[in-house]
């Protein structure tokens, strides 16, 4: 049975004074994808998390409730949300078992952001169009190289492919919506896995350029 707050603590988890204009709330819609992350407060201490809801302009994070009940308004947390990488901001607002913080980002790092959400929230059904509209096939040339859009160099090696995209194992994992290059094929980054990323083509491939790339 949850534990009624006593009266010196029942201010403690309402809704801060500290909130986002108007603006924020009509132009940011707010999404569910239930992600793991950790987050560190400006003291340097580090605790796990799990995301309520986030938009581009801000995120909602569910912490333990002994943490967030030592969280105040305005504290600046940086947040490592898996899929998605680092954010961070002031906290606008604490509740029971979590707080909202409003994101720091520029607009570049605001629309991979974009791009991020509306590639977990159609994760399943892309997937599941993708297995069905483009088999993958056996690859012999296996060993490969992605350009990341900073221009380094890692090395990688091709799990499958399909003309639509492909599944590579490799050590870096530039984030969800970065553009890339495997090999001279221009790709974005559309999912992680434990092993590396997923990439889908810009274009799709016919069988010739299959063939000469990884037959």
């Amino acid at each position: 049975m949850p534990i009624a707050p006593t009266s010196a603590t029942a201010k403690r988890f309402q809704p801060s004074a500290v909130e986002p204009d108007e603006n924020d709330k009509r132009l940011h819609r707010r999404f569910h994808v239930p992600l793991a992350g950790r987050f560190m407060r400006a003291n340097k201490e580090e605790f796990a998390c799990k995301v309520t809801d986030i938009s581009v302009g801000g995120i909602a994070l569910t912490v333990d409730e002994q943490v967030a009940a030592t969280i105040e308004p305005g504290e600046k947390v940086i947040a490592y949300i898996e899929q998605i990488g680092g954010i961070e901001g002031p906290v606008l607002r604490t509740w029971r078992d979590g707080f909202a913080f409003k994101l720091n980002a520029t607009q570049h790092k605001r629309e991979k952001l974009a791009a991020q959400i509306t590639w977990l929230l159609n994760e399943s059904d892309l997937k599941g169009a993708a297995a069905r509209q483009h088999d993958r096939i056996r690859i012999t040339n296996r060993d490969s190289s992605l350009t990341l859009s900073e221009g380094n160099f890692a090395p990688c090696l091709l799990l499958d492919v399909s003309v639509s995209g492909a599944s590579i194992a490799c050590k870096v994992r530039p984030e969800i919506g970065d553009q890339v290059w495997l090999a001279r094929l221009r790709a974005r980054v559309v999912r992680h896995h434990s092993e590396g990323v997923g990439i889908q083509f810009m274009e799709i491939l016919d069988q010739e350029t299959m063939q000469a790339y990884f037959g």
